[in-house]
C-alpha cells in the first residue's frame, strides 16, 4: 500500500522534503539558541545574587525577629528590593521582613548556616508560589552578632523565565516564517527544475497516446536533465526509425510475395481446370507446370528463410553461440555447393588458413550468397573466382558490374538493380550478408573489378593460427593480424 507522501506529486514532495529540512535545520538552531540563552541569564542571575551584600543592619533585624537580638527594628526594617533576603538559623528557623514571603529552605541553606558550606546556589519556591533563585552564604558579621546562621538572597525567575518565553515566541514565529518560506522556495524551485521533466512526461503521454514518435524535446545544456532530454529524443528516434524499416519490411516483403504467389497460383489454377475438365495438359506443358510450381515454391521457401534471418534483432549474438571458424574451411564448402549451379562457369579458389569467431551456418550462408551473386551475374563460360589471403575474402565475377550509383544501396534490404529485376532473388541475399559479417565484427563491400565484373571484400579480424581456447570476443581483437 503506498504511503500518502508517495501519492504526492513529485513537486510537492520536493516542497515539503524542503520544508522539513529547514524546519529541522531551524528548530535545532532556535533549540540551542534558547538553552545558550537560558545559560546566560542564569549565569548572570547568579552572578547579581553573589554579589549582592546585605547590610549588617538589616541582617540584625531580621535576627532579631528570630530572638537572638532585641534592638530597635523599626528604624531598618525595610527589605533592598528587588531582592527577598532571609535568615537561616542552624535549627531551621526562617526569618523573613514583614511584608516579604518566605523561600524554602534547602538543605544545603542549613549546611551553609551550620558551617558545613561556605554557600549553596538554587532555585526554590516562595510561599506565594513564585519560582525563585537563591543564594545563601554567611555574611560577615560583628563579633557580637556571630552565630550559626546563613543569609540567602533570593530573586524572582521571572528575570530569566520572561525574556526565555519572549525569546521562545520569537524562535518560534521565526522557525514559522522559515518553514513557510521553505515550503514555498522549495515549491517555486522544483516546479522551475522539473519543468523539462514535465516536458518529457507530456512528450511521454503524447507518445503513448497517439503513437507520434517524431515529437522532440528540447535539449539545451549538459546537465543531467539535458542528457535525460536527449536520450529521451533519440529513443524516440530509434524507434521511429525502427517501425518505418519494420513496415518498409513488410511492404517489401509483401511486394516480393506477391509475385511467385500470383504465378504459383495461375499454375494451381490450370492445374485445377484441366482435372475438373478431363481435358489432360500435354506431357511436355504438363511437365513446363510442374516445375514451375516447384521453383516457385522453393523461391517462397527461400525468401521467408532470408525474412526469418532478417527478422533476427541486430545485436551482437550472444557469447554461447560463437565458436573459432575456419574461414578457409567455410569458404571451401561454399564454393562446392555453389559449383553444382554453374556447371558452364570455371570456378577458381585459392584459399589461405584464417581462423574467426562467428556462427558457422551464418557464415557459411553469407559467403553462398556472395558466390550466387557471381554465378547469376556471370557470362556461360565466365569465371568466379574465390581467394582468402591476409584476412580477406575476395568474390569476384566477371559480370557486368554495378553502376556507382547503385553501389550505396546494393546492402539495403529487398533493393535490386533495375537491370537484375528480371533474374530471380529477393533482393535480401546481400543485406543478410552484411548482418552477418557485422555480427563478427567485420565489413563487407562492393567494388569494380580492375578488369571486369564486380569484387565483394569480406574482412573479418581473426588469426592464422586457431586459438586453442575461446573466452570472450576480446580473444579475436587481440590475435588480429
Amino acid at each position: 500500500m503506498k504511503s500518502p507522501f508517495r501519492r504526492l506529486t513529485l513537486r510537492l514532495r520536493l516542497g515539503l522534503s524542503a520544508a522539513v529540512a529547514v524546519a529541522l535545520a531551524v528548530s535545532a538552531v532556535a533549540t540551542a539558541s534558547w538553552l545558550v540563552t537560558r545559560q546566560q541569564l542564569t549565569a548572570q542571575l547568579d552572578s547579581n545574587l553573589q554579589s549582592v551584600q546585605a547590610q549588617p543592619g538589616y541582617v540584625q533585624d531580621l535576627l532579631s525577629l528570630c530572638g537572638m537580638q532585641l534592638p530597635d527594628v523599626s528604624q531598618r526594617n525595610q527589605t533592598p528590593t528587588p531582592y527577598v533576603v532571609q535568615v537561616i538559623t542552624a535549627d531551621g528557623t526562617v526569618c523573613v521582613a514583614p511584608g516579604n514571603k518566605k523561600v524554602a529552605v534547602d538543605e544545603t541553606d542549613l549546611a551553609v548556616a551550620r558551617g558545613v558550606l561556605e554557600s549553596a546556589l538554587h532555585n526554590a519556591t516562595s510561599e506565594d508560589g513564585r519560582r525563585m533563585r537563591v543564594s545563601t552564604t554567611r555574611p560577615d558579621m560583628p563579633p557580637r552578632l556571630s552565630g550559626e546562621f546563613a543569609v540567602s538572597i533570593a530573586q524572582p525567575l521571572t528575570a530569566v523565565d520572561n525574556p526565555l518565553n519572549s525569546l521562545a515566541l520569537f524562535l518560534l514565529g521565526f522557525a514559522g516564517v522559515g518553514v513557510v518560506g521553505a515550503a514555498t522556495a522549495g515549491i517555486g524551485i522544483s516546479r522551475a527544475g522539473l519543468r523539462p521533466v514535465e516536458h518529457l512526461t507530456d512528450a511521454a503521454e503524447h507518445i503513448a497516446h497517439t503513437q507520434d514518435l517524431t515529437v522532440r524535446i528540447p535539449a539545451d545544456g549538459d546537465d543531467e536533465i539535458a542528457r535525460l532530454s536527449k536520450s529521451f529524443n533519440d529513443m524516440t528516434e530509434a524507434l521511429a526509425t525502427s517501425r518505418e524499416r519494420q513496415q518498409q519490411l513488410i511492404a517489401d516483403a509483401g511486394h516480393e510475395l506477391r509475385t511467385p504467389l500470383t504465378s504459383l497460383r495461375a499454375n494451381i489454377q490450370l492445374l485445377i481446370r484441366s482435372h475438373t475438365s478431363g481435358r489432360k495438359l500435354p506431357e511436355n506443358a504438363m511437365n513446363d507446370l510442374l516445375h514451375s510450381v516447384e521453383s516457385q515454391v522453393g523461391e517462397l521457401a527461400s525468401l521467408i528463410a532470408d525474412l526469418q534471418e532478417l527478422s533476427r534483432p541486430d545485436t551482437k549474438p550472444d557469447e554461447t553461440s560463437l565458436h573459432v571458424v575456419a574461414l578457409h574451411e567455410v569458404a571451401g564448402r561454399a564454393m562446392e555447393r555453389v559449383r553444382l549451379r554453374g556447371s558452364d562457369l570455371e570456378f577458381i579458389s585459392d584459399l589461405e588458413e584464417w581462423y574467426v569467431l562467428s556462427e558457422p551456418s551464418a557464415l557459411e550462408r553469407a559467403v553462398v550468397n556472395l558466390l550466387d551473386n557471381a554465378v547469376k551475374f556471370s557470362p556461360p563460360g565466365g569465371t568466379v573466382s574465390l581467394r582468402l589471403g591476409d584476412g580477406r575474402l575476395v568474390v569476384r565475377d566477371q559480370g557486368p558490374g554495378i553502376p556507382a550509383d547503385e553501389l550505396p544501396h546494393v546492402f539495403d534490404r529487398f533493393w535490386r538493380s533495375p537491370t537484375a529485376r528480371s533474374l530471380p532473388g529477393s533482393g535480401l541475399g546481400l543485406a543478410i550478408v552484411a548482418k552477418t559479417v557485422q555480427q563478427a565484427g567485420g565489413t563487407v563491400t562492393l567494388r569494380p573489378a580492375a578488369t571486369q565484373g564486380t569484387e565483394a571484400v569480406i574482412r573479418i579480424p581473426g588469426t592464422r593460427n586457431p586459438p586453442p581456447t575461446v573466452e570472450s570476443r576480446d580473444t579475436r581483437s587481440e590475435a588480429t593480424a
